[in-house]
């Protein structure tokens, strides 16, 4: 066998199906095997060369490192020369985690939380307006800011529509040395204060200081503004004091220490990425544990046929009981209620179909319940089918009882988040009108387009912490699109994905990874791709080559095929 002076020689091949193979492979280079099934393509490329180049490496790791790992098996091979660490890229899909999608597998997700971190704004829910942190100089520079000789009240709001009648609070202001309070609109003196309704809710601002603008007063502002902070837990308004006409309210601008809406009392805690992770428990939804979506008892599932009776096993979950009490549950709803139990399903009423699936609510019904063995009568609320079968599943430890109750359930969105995986606090924040989740749900194609004009509407001071982190969201975007997945979107889950999708998912990711030197092997990476979309591929193999990698595919595309470099000589002959 000639020798190739910067090639993987394997010697000497009877892994599986390989008859004593010897083979010069071309290092750096994109090569394909290709050939009948059953003539040992995978044999070669996976079972024997990425199988020898993935135990090399791990036995180079230390002994620690090591037992965290899968030593793989010695292939039956005599010798493999030129060898690098080898990645393989199979045909099977990433993960059936249902918390994997398409955005955290390609880490384009992970830049997305740290960009919305950084950049993000929070927004009221409550009013719609964005809300801002700022510190005490700040505030003392915004209102410094509003011109010599303006004249406000800084007001502390310290109680927002609460109930009481806050004697005790307004005395301890005045032990304090607060002289004024503004209560439900009104001005009053503390040593007079009013008398309030412990029925009604009330607004009550702590009076901290009077303000007239003027050069110098720096110092002033900021005592006043530490004081206004620390009553109104990092809340604190300036009122205005120009004379307003009857029936307006005076002018007033909101001071926060905190990203909080002085309206709503929306807070959210300082934003971080992990604020924006759904499988984080300080960033996921508390309804669905960031999955988006919860099981519930579906009652189409419930009552499958809606051609069939009560009397004739309507309710699956009931037709294969043999309990009599069922029956006598039943009997005593269509008692009070006046409705037929040979009557065809679809042919009660609405009302009758939801009162014996959800429930009467409040309404008692009179129920004889007679097992055979004793009888007796109670009168209560009916909890309905579905009812009855939901707390059964929670409050059960039978593993049998939750697969059979299992199968009247579906997965339906987390009425909470709307499916959208994250709480509350996470999607007040948006840059440019868009929430992470909205961005996730874009398709690949669109979502790169949109990250590509949005420097455009940031600002000069968020355009300079996001251009690092703007620029790996696109390339790794234009990865995914360049190998023929721009229809997906960062959202979708990766257990849903086909394999050859999943495959061309992880050639992205290597992609973007950068690393050179590497030996990848792909299995039939064409396989589920348009015609059309062949090129494309072939342009990100080539890539990947061309970043010092040696790239063997086992296809059997014949474009593929055509357009590599393929070098390898093989002796085929036993020796």
């Amino acid at each position: 066998m000639s020798s190739e002076p910067n090639a993987i020689r394997v010697c000497g091949a009877r892994e599986h199906n390989l008859k004593n193979i010897d083979v010069d492979i071309p290092r750096n280079e994109l090569v394909v095997i290709t050939g009948l099934s059953g003539s040992g393509k995978s044999s070669l490329a996976f079972d024997t060369i990425y199988a020898e180049g993935q135990r090399r490496y791990v036995e180079s790791l230390s002994a620690y490192a090591r037992q965290f790992l899968e030593l793989m098996q010695k292939p039956d091979v005599e010798r493999i020369d030129g060898l690098s660490p080898a990645i393989s890229i199979e045909q099977k899909t990433t993960s059936r985690n249902p918390r994997s999608t398409v955005g955290t597998v390609t880490e384009v997700y992970d830049y997305m939380r740290l960009l919305w971190a950084r950049v993000g704004v929070p927004y009221s829910p409550a009013t719609g307006l964005p809300i801002e942190a700022q510190t005490v100089s700040q505030m003392v520079d915004k209102a410094m800011a509003l011109g010599e000789g303006t004249r406000f009240h800084l007001l502390a709001p310290m109680i927002r529509g609460r109930k009481g009648e806050y004697r005790k609070e307004f005395a301890d202001l005045l032990k304090r040395g607060f002289a004024r309070v503004k209560v439900d609109g009104e001005y009053h003196e503390l040593e007079d204060p009013p008398k309030l309704d412990k029925k009604l809710k009330h607004d009550i601002d702590v009076v901290v200081d009077r303000i007239v603008i003027k050069a110098g007063m720096e110092q002033r502002l900021a005592e006043s503004f530490e004081t206004a902070l620390g009553l109104a837990d990092g809340i604190a308004v300036a009122e205005f004091a120009d004379k307003v006409k009857e029936g307006e309210e005076p002018k007033r601008l909101t001071f926060s220490a905190k990203f909080a809406c002085p309206v709503s009392g929306f807070t959210i805690p300082e934003i971080e990425p992990r604020l924006f992770s759904f499988n984080n428990p300080f960033g996921a939804c508390p309804a669905c544990d960031g999955l988006g979506e919860q099981l519930k008892i579906d009652p189409a599932l419930v009552v499958p046929e809606t051609d069939k009776s009560l009397s004739d096993g309507a309710i699956a979950p009931w037709g294969k009981s043999a309990s009599p009490l069922q029956d006598q549950t039943l009997k005593a709803l269509a008692k009070k209620y006046k409705f037929s139990l040979t009557a065809p399903w679809n042919k009660l009423s609405e009302t009758v179909r939801d009162l014996i699936l959800n429930g009467t609510g409040e309404d008692e019904v009179d129920f004889v319940f007679d097992d055979g063995m004793r009888r007796y009568e109670v009168t209560k609320p009916f909890e309905g089918v579905v009812g009855n079968l939901e707390r059964r599943f929670r409050e059960t430890d039978s593993a049998w009882m939750r697969e059979e109750i299992g199968r009247y359930q579906s997965a339906a969105p987390c009425p909470t988040c709307k499916g959208e995986r994250l709480r509350p606090e996470a999607l007040s924040v948006k840059i440019n009108k868009f929430t992470i989740s909205d961005s996730a749900k874009l398709s690949i194609k669109s979502a790169r387009d949109w990250f590509e004009t949005l420097p455009k509407t940031l600002t000069k001071k968020q355009n300079e912490i996001a251009v690092r982190i703007l620029k790996e969201i696109r390339d790794r975007l234009q990865f995914l699109n360049d190998v023929g997945l721009e229809y997906l979107t960062l959202s979708r889950g990766s257990g849903t994905l086909s394999g050859g999708e999943s495959q061309r998912i992880r050639l992205a990711s290597q992609i973007g990874s950068g690393l050179s030197g590497v030996l990848y092997v792909l299995d039939e990476p064409s396989i589920g791709l348009h015609q059309r979309d062949n090129d494309r591929l072939l342009e990100t193999l080539k890539r990947l080559r061309d970043l010092g990698n040696t790239v063997i595919v086992v296809e059997h595309d014949e474009d593929a095929i055509r357009s590599t470099w393929v070098r390898a000589r093989a002796c085929w002959a036993a020796k």
